[in-house]
């Protein structure tokens, strides 16, 4: 009998995710983009910016094979997040930064070979653990963002949350749908049974392939 999990992530789940997002900014005014970001401490705008500065710094882990620490890329007065959207540019703009730095990510893991290995405070990580992680970073601020605008979070796109928990919670329960997993596993809800977590992390190792039994 062969134990399977779920396919990688892969370059066109950072797409889609990031699609999906960019479509609900687009929908906003750039005044509604201003109210917090459900319980986190950014506003709206400001946690979109942060998803683009992550999926940013994650391709430039993936084209740089960085093993030690991120690229060391800091903004002008040393700050770890650069990427900052032109508030000018409204949320078309915001949108438009966040699909163009998921086809960054996108692209880099398609050109890298699944044995390119880089640093990431959760675990050195492969191509596909990178796109993983994009994936959660999008979906999981999403529902940050959405509860800002008080609009429903869920469902996300079909399929995601499946392969990106397989790959970053490999421990996470089976008793409740992938979607909701994923917003328990990243400390957003309580599941019947299952208190919020406050602590929480991913790991991002790589793990060996499923052994036939």
């Amino acid at each position: 009998m062969t134990s399977l999990r779920p396919a990688p992530s892969t370059p066109d789940d950072v797409r889609v995710a990031a699609r999906w997002l960019a479509h609900a900014l687009t929908q906003s005014s750039t005044a509604a983009l201003d109210a917090p970001a459900g319980e986190v401490s950014w506003s709206c705008w400001r946690t979109a910016e942060h998803v683009v500065d992550d999926l940013v710094a994650y391709a430039l882990q993936v084209a740089s094979g960085a093993r030690l620490d991120y690229v060391p890329i800091t903004g002008p007065r040393g700050e770890s997040e650069v990427v900052r959207v032109a508030p000018a540019s409204g949320p078309a703009g915001l949108a438009e930064a966040l699909t163009a730095s998921a086809e960054l990510l996108a692209t880099q893991v398609e050109a890298a070979s699944p044995d390119l290995r880089a640093y990431h405070p959760f675990g050195l990580s492969d191509p596909a653990g990178f796109a993983a992680m994009g994936v959660v970073e999008i979906l999981v601020h999403a529902h940050d963002i959405l509860a800002g605008l008080d609009r429903p979070t869920l469902p996300f796109p079909d399929g995601l949350a499946d392969r990106a928990l397989a790959r970053l919670f490999p421990d996470a329960p089976d008793d409740a749908s992938a979607d909701a997993l994923l917003l328990w596993c990243t400390g957003r809800i309580a599941l019947p049974d299952r208190p919020r977590q406050t602590r929480w992390r991913w790991d991002s190792t790589v793990r060996e392939p499923a052994q036939k039994r």
